[in-house]
Parts: C-alpha cells; structure tokens; sequence
C-alpha cells in the first residue's frame, strides 16, 4: 500500500510540474510572438551555419539531424492546420528548441565558437522533473553533470554514458510494455516484441491528452538524435576520445539536457 501511494504521490507532482509548465507558458502568452521570432532566428541560423560548413566530419550526426529537421517541419505544418490546445503550444515549442540544439551541437563539434559567457557546466536548469519519475535516475543526471568537467580528458563520454541510461529509464518506467499494449492494442513492436519507442511516447501523449499526433513521430526522432550524438562521443570519432573545449561541452550539455528535460515532460 505504501509504494501504492508513494506512485500516486510521485503521479499527482508530475501533473501539478506539467500544469505549472503551462501556466508559466501561458503567462508568457503576450511575449509569444516575439520569442516566436527569437526562436525561429536561432533555428535558421543554427542551420544555415550547419549548411555552410566544408567540414565532412560525423556524417551520420549530420544526417540524424537532417532528418530531425525534417520531421520537426511535418510536426510545424500539421500544427499550423490545426487549433492547438496549451500543452499542444508548450511542447511545440520544447520541439523547436530540441531541433535547433540539434544542429547547434553539430556546429560545436565542427567548429567551436568562442562563448564570452558559460554558465558553469556543473549548474543545471533541470529541477525535479527527472526526480518526480525517479530519484535514482535525478542522482545519475547529478552524478553526469559532476564529470562534465574540461579538465576531464574524457569528460564527454563520461558525460554521456551517464546520460543513455537516463533516457531509457525513463521510457522503460513511465511507459511499460504491458501498459501501452493495454492502451494501444495495435501499437508497433519491434522485432523482440516491445513496445517501439515511438510507441512509448504514443502512449505518453495519450495520457496526457494531447492531439498532435505528429509529436511522437518527432519526440522519437529527437531522442534517436540524442542517443547518435552519445554514440559519436563513446567511440572517440576522428581521434578526439571527448577532449573538448568549454564552450563545446556547454553545447554538449545543452542538447542533453534539454532533450532530457522534454522528454521528463512528455511522461510526468
């Protein structure tokens, strides 16, 4: 009974965490426009940057992000022909950011631009949303964070080894196989017999009422993307073994983080 109601309790502090999201985003509602543009601008120009680059480096990088970018186009035209409810507008939103961190990662790695400012890698804008699913897994987030460190010569892969687990974790606990083929008696499988991820985050959207349907398609693409960066930077590629500058580990650290904070969203 009482792991019943510490479920419950953990349940009821994700929906109030979402619905705080929300009225945050709604307050904001007078300024949308103008972060709109502001959003909008970083997106084009992360890519027009990706695009002018003659470097030929992480090619399956580039094309998870390519492919990132198109998918987030489908989700913005559906969305565009639709009226959409706040959640729908919130994590539209989340899904800009996740597309122009994307490419802003790829652009660190092929050619690091000097930041006059880093907000110290060890600082973390994620609060409880990853605690709410697990504490286990806030502490392993924590533990990540405490290797990020530009004296570590393999910060990155520390980093990122620590953070792999947290993304498949969190689809393991908050969309269990028996749950989404309960909720969605015709969802996909992957040829072991589990539920596919994009499956897991059907299921997680339909707990949380939200329409777009187009939203899983893109939260599966963007976690595929985040978990080919992980790979690029457990293997070494081309020799770097995760020796990064300050301001590409604060790209790195960008792009995990938000991802991980969209995703704690999507299943709180």
């Amino acid at each position: 009974m009482s792991q019943y109601n510490q479920a419950v309790r953990k349940y009821n502090e994700g929906v109030r965490n979402l619905e705080r999201a929300i009225n945050r985003y709604n307050q904001e509602v007078r300024s949308y426009n103008s972060r709109q543009r502001l959003n909008r601008q970083r997106l084009q120009s992360e890519f027009q940057r990706l695009q002018s680059q003659q470097a030929t480096s992480y090619p399956t990088l580039r094309t998870s992000v390519t492919r990132l970018h198109v998918v987030y186009t489908r989700l913005e035209q559906a969305a565009a022909a639709r009226a959409l409810s706040p959640a729908d507008n919130y994590f539209l939103d989340l899904a800009e950011r996740e597309t122009a961190n994307s490419a802003e990662v790829v652009n660190a790695l092929l050619a690091p631009e000097v930041s006059e400012a880093t907000a110290p890698l060890q600082q973390t804008t994620i609060t409880d949303e990853i605690a709410v699913i697990s504490e286990d897994l806030d502490n392993r987030w924590r533990g990540a964070l405490f290797a990020l460190n530009a004296e570590n010569p393999d910060a990155a892969r520390h980093f990122c080894t620590s953070s792999r687990e947290i993304f498949t974790q969190i689809l393991e606990i908050k969309a269990p196989d028996d749950a989404v083929f309960a909720a969605i008696p015709d969802a996909k499988r992957t040829e072991r017999g589990d539920a596919t991820r994009r499956s897991k985050i059907a299921f997680l959207l339909l707990q949380k009422g939200v329409q777009l349907a187009e939203l899983a398609e893109f939260a599966s693409e963007d976690i595929a993307n985040v978990l080919e960066l992980f790979e690029v930077l457990n293997t070494g590629t081309h020799g770097r073994a995760g020796t990064y500058d300050i301001t590409t580990l604060a790209a790195i650290k960008r792009r995990v983080e938000d991802g991980l904070a969209f995703l704690s969203r999507l299943a709180a």
